[in-house]
Order: C-alpha cells, then sequence, then structure tokens
C-alpha cells in the first residue's frame, strides 16, 4: 500500500501529501495532558517530518511562502490593536517585561548555539522551539535564503535543521513553561494562586466565579401590567420613560399588546385603558415605581414578554467612552435593558469585569431590545454587524503592501539585511489591524476567515516544512546530539526567571497577573491555561494580552536576528 502511493498518488500530485499531514497534525494535536496539548502546529510538522521520511517528497517552497505570508498577516492582523495600545503610559510595565524575556530568550539562544558550534539553522531551531515560537522558523528560513556564500545544498541542509531544532525543543519548552509558571514558581514562593487572584478579583470589586457557578440575581428584568390606572392612560410611551428618567430610574416600555393584538414598536404610542404593557427595567427602580400602582395588575404574557432581541457587536473608538470602566458605561442612560454579554480583545475573549477599561479596538457584544442596542453601540462606538463575507481587497492590499515593504535591502559586512517579505507581512498585518480597530467599517475579516489564515496557514506551512526537512532528519538530529533538548530546556526556563525576578522585585507586578505576563511573554497558549486552571480564575489573563501581542512580534523578528548572529 505504502509503496502504491509512493509510486501513483504522491509524486505527481504531492498537494495530496500535505492535505495528509495536516490531516494527521490536526489528530496528533489533540493528544493532551490536562491543559497542556501538543498542539496542531507542532502535531503537522511532526507527521511531516514521519511521512516526509517515508515518502522522500519535495515540495515547492512558492506554496510554503503564500501560506507563511497569509499567516504572518493574519497573526500581526489580530494583536495590532493590543501591540500599539500597550506602547501607550499605562500598558508600558508588560511590555518591558516581555522585552526582557524575549531579549534574553534570543541571547541565551545564541550563547548556546555557539557554545555547540551550531550553524544558523540549529541555532535559529533551538531558539524558535525553546522559545514556543512557531513563526520564527519561516522567518528564520527566509534569512538563511539570503545569506551570502552559501550553495543551493547548504542553503536547503541549513532550513531542513530549523525544523530539526524547533521539533526538538518545542514540546518540552512548552511542558517547561507550564510547570514553571502554573506549579513551580508559585509553590517555591509559597504563594497560592486561587486565593490571591479571588482576592484580586475582589479588590478590583468584581468576585471572579467557578465555571461551574453562577449568580441567581437578576439586575434587569422584564414584567407584563395591565394598563388599569389613570397614570399612564393618554399618554405616549416617550413621555412615560422621560418622566422616570427625571426621576433617576430605569424603566422602559418595550412592547404594548392591544384587542389581542401586539401592536408595531412606537415611541409616539398612546396608552389606553386595557392595554398590556412589557416593561423593562433595573430590578431596583421597578421595586421603588411600585407598578402595581401606578400601572394596574400584573400579567403573564408569554408572546409580550418574549421580544425580539439582537446581539450586537461594537466596535470601541467614541473617544468619550474610551478609557472608562464597564461599571461606569452601565450607568449611562443608554445603556438601560442593554447588556455587555462579552468583551473582545486582541482578538480573544477578555474576562472583563466591572472595573475593567474599555480600549479602542475592544469588541463589546451588547444585547438587549432592537431599539435599544442601536443606539447603545453607536454611542460607545461603531457597530459592526456580523458579516461572514471577507474583505479580500483589504487582505490582498495589505499583502501586497507588505511583501513590496520586506524586498528592500539593506548590505552590512556583505550581508543583506532586509525585512524580508513574511516580516514586511507582518508589519503590515500590524498596521491594518491597527487601523481597522480605529475605523471598523474598513477590512473586515470574520472569525472564520482568521482562523483559516492564521492557524490553517501555520499548519500548511510547518507541514510543508516537515515533509522537506523529513529525509535529513535522522541525519540533522544526530549531528545536533542530545545536547540540543538539554539546552533547549535552558534557553526556555532562563527567560522566563529573568522575567520573573525583574517583575517580582523591580516592577513589583501582583503575582497571579506576573504569572499571565510572563506566559504571553513567551506566547505559550498551554501555559496561561495552566495558569487559569491553578488559579481556578481568569484573572491571570489580565496580563497575557498586551505582552503575547508583543512576544510575538519580536520572537518572530528575532528568527532573522539570530541567523545573521550565527551567521
Amino acid at each position: 500500500m505504502i509503496d502504491f502511493l509512493n509510486r501513483n498518488v504522491f509524486e505527481p500530485h504531492p498537494e495530496l501529501l500535505v492535505f495528509l499531514v495536516v490531516a494527521l497534525g490536526f489528530l496528533l494535536g489533540k493528544v493532551r495532558y490536562r491543559t497542556i496539548a501538543l498542539g496542531v502546529v507542532t502535531g503537522c510538522l511532526v507527521a511531516g517530518l514521519v511521512l516526509g521520511a517515508q515518502f522522500k517528497i519535495q515540495i515547492d517552497d512558492t506554496l510554503k511562502n503564500l501560506f507563511f505570508i497569509m499567516f504572518l498577516f493574519a497573526l500581526g492582523y489580530r494583536v495590532g490593536p493590543q501591540f500599539f495600545r500597550g506602547l501607550r503610559k499605562d500598558g508600558l510595565p508588560q511590555v518591558l517585561n516581555a522585552v526582557v524575556v524575549c531579549v534574553s530568550g534570543l541571547l541565551i539562544s545564541w550563547l548556546f548555539a555557539n557554545m555547540l558550534g551550531y550553524g544558523p539553522g540549529l541555532g535559529a531551531g533551538l531558539m524558535s522551539g525553546a522559545l514556543t515560537q512557531s513563526a520564527a522558523i519561516g522567518v528564520a528560513q527566509d534569512a538563511i535564503g539570503s545569506l551570502p556564500g552559501l550553495s543551493s545544498a547548504q542553503v536547503k541542509s541549513e532550513e531542513n535543521l530549523v525544523a530539526v531544532g524547533y521539533a526538538v525543543t518545542y514540546p518540552l519548552g512548552t511542558i517547561l513553561c507550564a510547570m514553571l509558571l502554573a506549579n513551580v514558581l508559585p509553590r517555591l514562593y509559597r504563594r497560592d494562586l486561587a486565593k490571591e487572584s479571588a482576592d484580586l478579583a475582589a479588590e478590583l470589586d468584581a468576585p471572579d466565579e467557578s465555571p461551574d457557578e453562577g449568580e441567581g440575581y437578576y439586575e434587569v428584568v422584564l414584567r407584563a401590567y395591565r394598563v388599569e390606572r389613570p397614570d399612564l392612560v393618554g399618554r405616549t410611551v416617550e413621555d412615560v420613560e422621560r418622566q422616570q428618567q427625571g426621576f433617576g430610574r430605569r424603566i422602559y416600555i418595550t412592547a404594548v399588546r392591544r384587542d389581542g393584538t401586539v401592536l408595531e414598536q412606537s415611541q409616539a404610542r398612546v396608552l389606553e385603558t386595557g392595554d398590556t404593557v412589557a416593561v423593562s427595567a433595573l430590578r431596583h427602580d421597578l421595586v421603588e415605581f411600585d407598578a402595581r400602582t401606578h400601572i394596574g395588575a400584573e400579567a403573564d404574557d408569554v408572546e409580550l414578554l418574549g421580544y425580539r432581541t439582537e446581539s450586537l457587536h461594537v466596535v470601541a473608538s467614541e473617544k468619550a467612552q474610551l478609557g472608562r470602566t464597564i461599571e461606569e458605561l452601565r450607568r449611562e442612560p443608554f445603556m438601560v435593558g442593554v447588556y455587555v454579554d462579552r468583551l473582545y480583545r486582541a482578538g480573544s475573549e477578555f474576562p472583563y469585569r466591572l472595573t475593567t477599561q474599555v480600549e479602542r479596538g475592544d469588541t463589546l457584544v451588547l444585547t438587549g431590545p432592537e431599539r435599544l442596542v442601536g443606539p447603545a453601540g453607536r454611542a460607545i462606538g461603531k457597530p459592526v454587524p456580523t458579516s461572514f463575507a471577507t474583505d479580500m481587497v483589504w487582505v490582498g492590499l495589505g499583502i501586497f503592501l507588505g511583501g513590496c515593504l520586506g524586498i528592500p535591502a539593506l548590505t552590512a559586512g556583505g550581508v543583506p539585511i532586509s525585512l524580508s517579505t513574511s516580516g514586511g507581512g507582518l508589519i503590515m498585518g500590524l498596521v491594518f489591524g491597527w487601523i481597522r480597530a480605529k475605523y471598523p467599517t474598513y477590512g473586515n475579516v470574520p472569525p472564520g476567515a482568521q482562523w483559516f489564515m492564521d492557524t490553517l496557514g501555520l499548519c500548511v506551512f510547518v507541514a510543508v516544512v516537515g515533509i522537506n526537512a523529513g529525509p535529513s532528519f535522522t541525519s540533522g538530529l544526530s549531528e545536533a546530539g542530545w545536547g540540543l533538548l538539554l539546552l533547549g530546556a535552558v534557553a526556555t526556563v532562563v527567560p522566563l526567571l529573568v522575567g520573573f525576578l525583574f517583575g517580582h522585585y523591580v516592577q513589583r507586578i501582583k503575582f497571579p497577573i506576573l504569572m499571565g505576563v510572563l506566559a504571553g511573554g513567551q506566547t505559550t497558549t498551554a501555559a496561561i491555561g495552566a495558569i487559569n486552571e491553578t488559579s481556578k480564575s481568569q484573572i491571570p489573563t489580565l496580563g497575557y494580552t498586551i505582552p503575547y501581542a508583543v512576544g510575538n512580534v519580536l520572537l518572530t523578528v528575532w528568527g532573522a536576528v539570530i541567523v545573521l548572529l550565527n551567521h
């Protein structure tokens, strides 16, 4: 069967091997121990190395480069708003810690590569795996291809060694990062992450709930009443609501039934005796209002109480609301009857609390009656109706301009230095993502499209890298020796310890937040999952997003830097 595939399928159709590797890679990526998983990227690389060694098929670099630049643009697009926000004063401490971690990682990797006489390929592989940054593989390979004095065979050999070094050091690097931050450091310093996270949540005026627990108290309620008292008869819906606002109450009439028919919603609707009205209000306002006295008897009207709701994604951009907390927003008249259902920051759901400040580029999901959600969204920023259509003009132009930006090169000591097309794609992704956050009517890239470019783009890239490196994997590993695994582990731990000492003793960052900062600086998603599990809280995530954005950019660029340092 293997011989049949080798002779009749993969040689004339190597694209089929790529899809097989991706399928097996995603299957391997599901291998998990508690919160630590092998991951789909590593799974695709391992599958590529194994099948590449078996079938000895070489895939054209055009496919690899296509998916890699697409991935880097998507990465920059996703973290752009958070990256630029981190450059502001309030985000600088976390940015500084991430820089310390990334620079320490580069220096220790370079030192070890020189100690063992590794060339640019193994040195870059050691760094990218130890610091768990898959994107550095492609940038390093691009840089190797630009080195002078290397034959095409030498370039290919060094490029393959990047994959070898990464495959050896990445799994242990991920495990060590998660264990160190979630267990070893807290125990060494006798810190209870769960207790400190709960205390910090209380300090932020927002109890941190277990995912299995909820709050039984509903602040916003909806009731139906029959209009029997003269207080409402002959008055319009708008008049009644404005009167209650004058008393400081948030009470709204969301629907009216008359003679058995639910009428079209209108603020100019005049109420009559015998109408049944649906009233939405804050619970304490409705109790204070005493609806039975001012309206009439309560009714149970399923159709009336089942009013149409809307969930609207709103990108925060209005200056008047930026920097305000969720609690302050909720007090605004335009938020009456409207919930903040979820908050997304840097492309990921953010565990907001009452004291969380709204930042430019945040996406708030508002839920409530249709007539209230729209005005609330416009008061906060730009409502972005859910759309599954990707603005390919925006994406294509961004990748093209980024690639053009990366082509020009300077020469230092005979070595051409440039951003490369992939580095240019990353930078333009950052810029386009930031522009999208400020002007969200442009450049819609829905989550599904972002996932395709980001996750699948990287997985196809590493699958091709693995397939091409497979035939030389065994010889490359024997050349590197087991010292690669040991020094890779040290290169993982040392930057985290440096960042921890700096953050704990110099910056005085609160312990749970610092663990999130370190996980973000080393871009280890598995680590933040392990930290949150130990903390029984999402509080550490508050320190993760800004360093994650900074770490993704710096560690990706380091892929080219370490190649130049080891040349």
